[in-house]
């Protein structure tokens, strides 16, 4: 992992971008957003990727890699899921095969200066970056998404059909969901440095021209069910209700495997107890868009640097989040991978500068309920002494 730290740096810092070619991120939100697809070409002049080719199959092969290998072979297709080997990558045919890693932005420090890039979308619908490679003819079919993306084409060319249609079948025993009935609409090739941007439910299909690899920007849009699930697993672990069920009136029934009126009754009262607030709302938002997901672990120092000295060190050479962590705001409080974090006024007005930011370079003013606050995180690995 150590040797991904300067991967890309050499692309990311000469990019003068003119991002959604010329369109404002007001208008973008206004006329796009969730509405239709925008071609942007030349939308990151001189960018040509942020890794190579063996750098991105070296990560699919780490063991906390979320990666996938999609092969079409004889007109069928072939997934195997991540972590590889390197003797998947040994007789992959020439053509007609695509490697996708997830998560790049956890790992490869100039995936994060990318993302920078579109935070006029809130850090909350953020999902991750994803880097695909592809040799000439691969991909992985038409399919739809149900979230937005930018597809950022990086070295290589890439063509691209788009569709709006409503036929949603998919190929029968497919371990991708592939579209039946794809039919284009409207198509392009995009070149380094060009960016397509979808919204959800837009039928897309890539092929590479030549080899290539195309970072595509995800953004999250959990189902209506599982924002339920999750919140009402929130309030089981929050609510805090006093008494038993009882019922001293009991009167006999005729048939006992009948569940009473005064049963119901009673229990539509006790369920009706069940209330909530904007504040459990923030407070659900804030924990469950933050939460690192289940393979994701923080190193601790073995050897941490005392207060003094990190404070020290902070004020003389700034403080950044670690790749992994994802940190959000709320009113005077701080989500930080899943925990909250309830401050003074001081203390969250610096504070909320790292999570909009994801870094605080000196001159820093650091009150001490803000330096307790961030030690704590060093000591968690959530945060990082820039060096």
């Amino acid at each position: 992992m150590r040797a991904w730290k300067n991967c890309g740096e050499r692309n990311i810092n000469k990019i003068k971008p003119d991002l959604l070619g010329g369109i404002t991120p007001t208008v973008f939100l206004r006329d796009y957003w969730q509405k239709r697809p925008l071609l942007i070409k030349n939308a990151l002049p001189g960018f040509n990727g942020l890794l190579t080719r063996d750098e991105l199959i070296n990560q699919a092969c780490a063991e906390d890699a979320q990666s996938r290998l999609v092969v079409q072979k004889k007109g069928k297709w072939h997934l195997k899921h991540g972590p590889l080997s390197d003797h998947d990558f040994v007789k992959l045919p020439k053509k007609q095969w695509t490697l996708l890693v997830q998560e790049v932005n956890y790992f490869l420090p100039s995936a994060r200066d990318l993302l920078k890039k579109f935070s006029f979308i809130p850090h909350a619908r953020l999902d991750d970056l994803m880097v695909s490679y592809a040799p000439k003819g691969g991909g992985i079919g038409p399919h739809f998404d149900s979230y937005d993306v930018f597809l950022l084409q990086g070295m290589g060319s890439r063509r691209w059909q788009i569709s709006a249609q409503q036929d949603d079948q998919f190929i029968a025993d497919a371990p991708l969901r592939i579209l039946r009935n794809f039919l284009p609409e409207q198509e392009w090739v995009l070149n380094a440095g060009d960016m397509l941007y979808l919204p959800p439910k837009y039928a897309h299909n890539g092929i590479a021209e030549t080899d290539c690899m195309t970072y595509s920007i995800g953004f999250r849009a959990p189902s209506f069910h599982e924002l339920m699930m999750q919140f009402l697993i929130y309030l089981q672990d929050n609510l805090a209700a006093e008494g038993r069920y009882s019922d001293p009136d009991l009167q006999l029934q005729a048939y006992p495997s009948k569940i009473n009126a005064a049963m119901l009754s009673q229990v539509n009262s006790i369920l009706k107890k069940i209330q909530w607030n904007r504040n459990d709302i923030e407070n659900f938002l804030g924990i469950y868009l933050s939460e690192p997901k289940s393979h994701i672990f923080f190193e601790q120092s073995t050897n941490p640097l005392t207060s003094d000295l990190f404070l020290r060190k902070i004020m003389k050479n700034g403080i950044r989040l670690n790749l992994k962590s994802r940190m959000l705001s709320g009113a005077n409080k701080l989500f930080m991978n899943g925990e909250i974090y309830e401050v003074g006024d001081g203390a969250y007005h610096f504070l909320v500068k790292l999570a909009n930011d994801q870094e605080i370079l000196p001159p820093l003013s650091i009150n001490e309920e803000a330096g307790e606050v961030l030690y704590q995180w060093y000591i968690n690995g959530y945060i990082e002494v820039i060096e």
